[in-house]
C-alpha cells in the first residue's frame, strides 16, 4: 500500500517501536491517529508533528478496553473520514516459570495482547469493508515461535496474535482487507522493564539487538510490500 495521505492508527503509539513507528510512517506521509494510554505524551507528540505540518491526532486510550478501542476508531474515521491502516503495537510482557506464573498477569496481558487487537480488528474491519479495503498490522514476535524459560505467558499471547491474523488474512482476503503479522526479535527498549512479575525472573530476555527505529523500517515495509509475515532480517 502506498502510504502517503493514508489515514494510520499506531497502538502504543507514546514509546518504544510504536513511538518510532509513528515517526517514520509521519515521514512517509501518512495521516497518524496515535493511541496510548498516556495522554500527557501522547498530546505532546501530536503537538510536535501538527508543528512539522504533519494532520495527526491524539487519542488516549487503554486499548485493553474493547469499548475504549471502539471510540478510538470510531473518533478517527470522523476526524479523517477513513481508516486505512491499524498497526496494533500495544502489548506487555509478563514473566515467571510455569511453576510460578502469576495467573492474574498472565490474565492482564491477554487483555492487552490479545484482546486488545481483536477489538481494533472486529472495530475497524467495517469500515475497511465500507471503503473496499484496509491493512492491519498486528505486531507480534519471534518469540512466539520459541520456547524460552520464563516468558512463556508472553510467547503464548503472541503466538494467539498469530492464530488471530493467519486465520483473518485468509477470512478477509476476498475483501480486500489484508492482515500482516509482523516478528520483531529483542529491541533496545524498557519493554523488558515493563513487564509484569518478578523481577529477578527478567533474565530470560536476550540482549537488547535492534534499534526501535530498525524495527519500524520494517514495520513501513511491511505496510508498503505487503507480505503475509515480516521478519528482521
Amino acid at each position: 500500500m502506498e502510504i502517503r495521505n493514508k489515514v494510520v492508527l499506531i497502538t502504543g503509539a507514546s514509546a518504544g517501536i510504536g513511538l518510532a513507528t509513528v515517526r517514520r510512517f509521519a515521514t512517509a506521509g501518512a495521516t497518524l491517529a496515535l493511541v496510548a494510554r498516556s495522554a500527557d505524551a501522547l498530546n505532546h507528540l501530536a503537538e510536535e508533528l501538527q508543528s512539522q505540518g504533519i494532520d495527526a491526532v491524539a487519542l488516549p486510550a487503554d486499548v485493553s478496553d474493547p469499548k475504549q478501542v471502539q471510540q478510538v476508531i470510531e473518533e478517527t474515521v470522523r476526524r479523517f473520514g477513513r481508516l486505512d491502516v491499524v498497526i496494533n503495537n500495544a502489548g506487555q510482557s509478563a514473566v515467571g516459570t510455569i511453576a510460578d506464573l502469576n495467573p492474574d498477569d498472565f490474565r492482564k496481558i491477554l487483555e492487552l495482547n490479545v484482546f486488545g487487537p481483536l477489538a481494533a480488528m472486529q472495530a475497524a474491519i467495517p469500515i475497511m469493508r465500507e471503503q473496499g479495503g484496509g491493512l492491519i498490522i498486528n505486531i507480534s514476535s519471534v518469540v512466539s515461535k520459541m520456547h524460552i524459560a520464563g516468558i512463556a505467558a508472553y510467547a503464548a499471547t503472541k503466538a494467539a496474535l498469530n492464530m488471530l491474523s493467519d486465520t483473518a488474512r485468509g477470512e478477509l482476503a476476498s475483501e480486500h482487507i489484508r492482515v500482516i503479522t509482523v516478528n520483531p526479535r529483542s529491541t533496545a527498549t524498557d519493554f523488558g522493564k515493563n513487564a509484569l512479575g518478578v523481577r529477578q525472573q527478567r533474565q530470560g530476555f536476550p540482549a537488547p539487538a535492534d534499534t526501535p527505529e530498525f524495527v519500524a523500517e520494517k514495520i513501513l515495509a511491511a505496510a508498503l510490500h505487503e507480505p503475509d509475515e515480516q521478519y528482521m532480517d
